[in-house]
This record gives C-alpha cells, structure tokens and sequence, in this order.
C-alpha cells in the first residue's frame, strides 16, 4: 500500500447529546442548548470537516417544538449546505441503512449541495414514537439535513451494518447502534441476538468506528452496555447519553479498542459530571491509525459546584451551641456561593478570544450542596432552601435550586410516619430526579419494603411512563390492570383457603414480575377519544389525538361527558312515550356512551419495543460466509392488513335490534338513525346470547404515541372482551 498522506485523512467532528430544546420556556436559559449546537456545526465549517457524527439526543424531546426544529434546521443549512464537493465515497448499499423514500446518502442526491454530510443515530429522549413510528431525525433526513442511521426495528433481534465510506486510500467502516432500553438489550446480547456485520473483502484494511447511546456504567445489574459486550474488531467507539466529558480516548485492553465521551453540550442537570467543562473532538483517521483534536466550547453557560460539611467548616463548627444561629450560618453560606460566582466568570472569561473577553460574562448555574447533619447530637437551624436561592435572583441562572441540603445517617432505613420504610437521606440526596432514571428512584424505594399485590417492575415502568412520556393515566391504568389480573386469577381457582390466599396473591404477583422481566407482559391502554375542541388548531397546537387529554380512559369519564350532552339533545329525539320510569330509561342511558364516542373506537396499546419482523438479509458478517458486501433482501408480503379488520358484516350488528320491532314508527326511524352512526360490530366477536354487548374495533388514528405497530386483531379482541366483564 502506498504511504498515505493528507488527502487520505477522513476528518470527522464527533459531538453527542446536544438536547435542543431543554427548558426552551426558562427566560433565562431557554436558549441555551440550540446556541451551543449552532456552535458546534459553525465549528464544522470553519475547520473545514469532511462529515459530522452525532451520537444521539440531539433534540430533548421527541416531539420537539417548531422553535427547536427552526433553530436546528437554520444551523445545519447554514453550515453543511454548499457548493464544496464532499469527498467521502459511499462503497455499501445505501439502502441497507438508510430507510424512507430518500434511501441514500444526501451528499449524493442531485437535487442537495451538501458540502459536510450529518451522520446521526437516534437517542432516547428523540426515539421514534407515534403512528408510522417516525423520529423528528426522519424530518432531517426527509429534507436532505440529516444522514439517519443505525436504527433498530427489532429490539430482541439487532442486525447491525456498517455504512462504507472511503476517501483515498482510507476506508472508514461507520456502525451505529441507536437507543434500546437497557435491561432490553442487555438480554439481546446476553442471548445472542446481536450480528455485526463486516465488509466481506479487505476486512484488514477498514477503520471500525462505532457510535452507541446507552448507560456506560452499571447503575443496576443489568441496566448498561458492557464494553465487553461490544465486538473486538472495532478501532474506536464514540459513546453517547453519558453527559460526563472524557473527551480523551481510553483504552480497553481487554477488548483492544478505544472508548470516547464526548458527554453533553449543555447542563441538563446540577451535578458534578456537568460541571466539566464541555467539549467536542475532531477525530482524523489515516488508514487505521487516529488522533483526536479536543475543542472546547466557548458558549456553554458557565457552571461551578462545590460540596460542604457544615461539621467540617471551621466557621460554623460550633455554631451548634448557640440559641438563634440561623442567620450566622446564612451568612457563611452566602459568602460561599458568591465565591464560586465569581470562580465561574472567571473560568469563562479565560476561555473567551481576547476580543470576546470584554464581553459580560452570562449569568451562571451555581450548586451548593451541604451536609447538615451536626455533631455531638445537635442541630443546624438552615434557612429555607427556596427563600435561600432567591437570594440571587440577579445573580444566577438557575434561582430556585441554588442549595440542596442533605443529611448522612448511620441505619439503611428510616420510618415515615405512617409506618413505611424509606431510604437513608443520604441515599435520597444521591437520587435525585435530575440524575437518575425513575426506574432506579422507585426501585430503591420498593426495596426498603415488599409489595403484595403490584408487581415491582411494572411499577417503576408504570412511574416511567408517568414522569417521562406525560403519561397522566399510566398509574391508574396499571393499578387497575394489575388488580384483574390477580382477581381472574383467584376467580379461576375452584377453592381458596383463607390461609392460602396471600400466598396465591404472591405467586401471581411473582409469576406477574417474571413476564414483564421476560418482555411477555404487554402494558395496555385502553380509551375512546374525546371530541376535538372548537379553538383548536392542529398546525398551532398539534395533533389532538396525540394529546394527554384527548383520551378517555375510563367510562365514567365518557357516561359523565354523554349524560351532559344527553341532557341537550334528548328532548329533540322524541323516542315516544312522554313518561317512563326509571327502569324503561335504562337501556337508553346504557347506550349513552356509544352515542358520545360516535366514530371513535377502542384503542389497544401496546408497548414500543414490539416490532413488525423485515426479511432476512444476506450480507458478509464477521465471520466472512459471504462473499458479497450487501444484498437486496427479497420483499416479504407484509403483514399489516387494515383492510380485513375493517370488514364486519351490516347484518349482524343489526341482529340484536330485532327484536325491538313492535315500536312505533316514529321511534323505529329515531332508532334507524342511531344505528346508522354508530360503527359496525362484528357479532362473531361477541357472545352467543342475546345480549346486547358490543366489541369495538381498533383504529389506527387512535393508537397512542407509544405504540409503533397494529396490534394483532385476535389480542385486542381477547382483551376487548376481558374488559367488559
């Protein structure tokens, strides 16, 4: 091979966790994040990079705002749109890794100048979600922005192949692996169901560079990604979601690649991993060698942190002894925070150019966390911690939570009042909502007690959805669930001794937390949507069926809202006699609900992670069986069929009315138009009697965000039955 020189040098400027969008509403800090993220593209260009990797989480949200959305559409066409050829050549099947219409690389689409071509892989706070499981990514890559790859369709079955690029005589072999819940794919590697695929000629030649997003340390057993787990042909690894900055390369002699963390761009939480200083990397490789050239940012808000043991300060030591020392121990406090003020100023005029030196250093972030617990058995009298930050309204950025006090025992456990065991303070004080994942909060929580009915897994999952997704109705549907499940579950059983009964309860609740463990407990959603309101407007305001509120989770909720609406219209229908009691009312009273969710039906949800199966594909993998690189894989029928679920013969919704003949006409045609608005039932779904019970159908407008694919017809018809017993 010939010695490579510079034009062989693939420049690649490697930036992760870029949240657009974070506290967007603070007035102080709402334009941080998409400030930083113009930085970093502006950098792109002006060191002239052949591509830009992102390593997930570029957006907070996955439904980011249009603000968020303009801003970051203004940054990368401002900066990576031009008429500079991009030198990169694409030796894979584009298709193999880019889905959409647009299936290419969009450096090469004819109709785009795209001069630095964005490679990014998806986060978990921008994952797909909704009907079409589309990413606000796929809105970039739709608009020629944005090179969206390394999804993952199948969580418990991940195929992942490399995009090929070439400049000269390097060839740069790019992975990516977007988020998948942790515990998730712990298990897919943990059995096997991984495949890394590699080019199948020259496999010595290529430079394996991955990027993933997901947990790098063990907060829980299985709750991370392992190095180890990650194959060893790979030359370096660019590893998202941690914000901690380690920008430097570290090496791993065990599996003989390097592991980088570019970590956040901007302080997403108050702790002592964002309170290093911010970086991105621009990575050269030349063949198979790499070197890494750190920048650190200039438009980062500042940030200073600082941890105090009131018994440890000399100034305050003894405070303890005296009557009324409040104020005293303020004092001190205060004069702290307005040192590490001016430590934080002072740390961001010296990275500013001498001409932006001059400029007014920006309001900083400021945390103080202090120790209170007072020795010999006294007391600290603190001031509180609110009143306490709002002391430097003028002073700092974040001025509601500029102290958290926290005090250290010695027991594992303490005592509420009401009797239940709660973690120690100080482990409390480390869990904080900011910097760490719920799942891990109510863990900790449960573990301090025992649940006897509610499985614990499904609980934290439940508290998840609530906390993470907006999710107002998740608690109350998985209380709701679970309690079912364990009375079907007793009313199966012919005899139940009192004295077994708890002891069956803990069973199921155990059999109950193995399923969800095992991926074979689905969490359901059930509701009808309430009608749109006059002042909406979906372009404003979104989608109304998307909307928290828009879903009726209960048919107490839906009789409450059709009685009201009822109590309108009732006396314009004129069902014929002018007095009744109250038992003949009842069946129309019972019908209510149908009349109120008119052309709306029940919804069946099921969690993200269920995938619809694509066709086998045959590429090279790293054992090298194949001789070609990528091969078009042969079209499968597919297995979504809205059309047949939709076919529900006329006749036999109308076989329960039959009887109900002898009515007069008036009200016969008063009944003919009820039943020509309400949707067709299939009575093969329902029971053989002659009840008038009805299975609604599934549509897909009504499917929630969290759900990617059509439920099976038979599941939601099983279901659809259970919930009207």
């Amino acid at each position: 091979m010939p010695a490579l020189t510079t034009a062989d040098t693939i420049r690649i400027l490697v930036a992760t966790d870029s949240h657009v969008g974070y506290n967007e509403r603070d007035h102080i800090r709402g334009d941080d994040s998409w400030r930083s993220f113009h930085e970093v593209m502006c950098l792109a260009k002006e060191r002239d990079v052949d591509m830009v990797l992102l390593g997930g989480d570029l957006f907070h949200e996955n439904k980011p705002s249009r603000k968020s959305m303009y801003q970051v559409m203004r940054s990368l066409r401002m900066n990576c749109l031009g008429e500079k050829p991009c030198e990169l050549e694409v030796l894979s099947d584009m298709s193999e890794n880019f889905q959409g219409a647009f299936n290419h690389v969009n450096y090469e689409d004819p109709d785009i100048n795209v001069s630095i071509p964005v490679f990014s892989i998806h986060g978990n706070h921008d994952d797909p979600s909704g009907e079409g499981h589309f990413a606000a990514l796929d809105l970039l890559q739709v608009s020629g922005l944005v090179n969206y790859f390394g999804r993952t369709p199948e969580s418990d079955n991940i195929q992942i192949k490399p995009v090929l690029l070439q400049k000269g005589n390097t060839k740069l072999a790019l992975y990516g692996m977007s988020n998948v819940r942790d515990e998730r794919l712990f298990r897919t590697f943990r059995d096997g169901k991984v495949k890394f695929f590699q080019p199948g000629t020259q496999k010595q030649d290529w430079f394996n560079l991955m990027t993933v997003h997901q947990n790098h340390h063990a907060y829980t057993e299985t709750g991370y990604l392992p190095e180890n787990f990650l194959p060893e042909f790979l030359d370096l690894v660019v590893w998202g979601h941690e914000h901690e900055c380690l920008i430097d390369p570290k090496y791993n002699p065990e599996m003989n690649f390097h592991v980088m963390q570019p970590g956040s761009s901007v302080a997403t939480s108050l702790m002592p991993g964002e309170a290093v200083a911010k970086h991105v990397a621009i990575l050269s490789v030349t063949g198979r060698d790499f070197k890494v050239e750190p920048i650190r940012l200039k438009t980062v808000r500042p940030f200073a942190m600082k941890e105090v043991v009131l018994a440890e300060e000399k100034e305050v030591k003894h405070i303890t002894r005296k009557q009324d020392h409040r104020a005293e121990l303020t004092r001190h406090l205060i004069s702290v925070v307005d040192e590490l003020i001016e430590q934080a100023k002072a740390e961001w005029r010296e990275m500013q150019e001498e001409e932006d030196a001059e400029e007014e250093a920006p309001k900083p972030l400021i945390r103080l966390r202090v120790e209170y617990t007072a020795p010999g058995g006294g007391n600290y009298d603190c001031e509180n911690p609110q009143r306490f930050s709002n002391r430097f309204v003028e002073k700092v950025a974040n001025v509601n939570d500029v102290i958290q006090f926290y005090r250290k025992k010695a027991s594992g456990t303490r005592k509420t009042k009401g009797g239940a065991d709660m973690p120690e303070e100080s482990v409390l004080a480390q869990l904080a909502i900011d910097s760490v994942r719920i799942e891990k909060l109510v863990r900790e929580f449960l573990t301090a007690q025992n649940l006897t009915i509610l499985p614990q897994n499904s609980f934290g999952d439940a508290v998840s959805q609530f906390v993470d997704k907006d999710d107002r109705h998740a608690m109350e549907m998985f209380v709701s669930e679970s309690l079912k499940s364990q009375v079907k579950h007793l009313m199966d059983v012919d005899k139940v001794d009192e004295d077994e009964l708890m002891d069956m309860v803990d069973q199921h609740r155990s059999k109950l937390e193995q399923l969800f463990a095992a991926g074979e407990l689905k969490r359901v959603r059930k509701g009808k949507l309430r009608p749109k309101p006059d002042g909406w407007h979906s372009d404003l305001d979104g989608n109304w069926s998307d909307q928290p509120a828009a879903i009726l989770h209960s048919d107490n909720e839906a009789e409450e809202e059709d009685d009201d609406a009822a109590s309108v219209v009732a006396p314009a229908r004129g069902r014929g006699k002018a007095a009744t009691t109250k038992k003949a009312a009842a069946p129309a009273k019972k019908a209510a609900p149908a009349k109120g969710g008119r052309g709306k039906k029940k919804v069946v949800e099921e969690d993200s992670d269920e995938e619809e199966e694509d066709g086998d594909i045959l590429m090279a993998d790293s054992d090298g069986e194949e001789s070609q690189l990528f091969v078009q894989s042969a079209p499968k029928a597919p297995s979504r069929k809205p059309a047949t679920r939709k076919a529900s013969p006329p006749k036999r919704a109308a076989a329960p009315r039959k009887p109900a003949q002898a009515r007069s006409s008036a009200a016969a045609k008063s009944q003919s138009q009820l039943d020509f608005s309400q949707p067709s039932f299939s009575q093969s779904r329902g029971p053989a009697n002659g009840t008038s019970k009805k299975v609604q159908q599934i549509s897909d407008d009504d499917i929630s965000d969290d759900d990617a694919f059509e439920p099976a017809p038979s599941t939601a018809t099983v279901r659809s039955t259970r919930s009207k017993r």
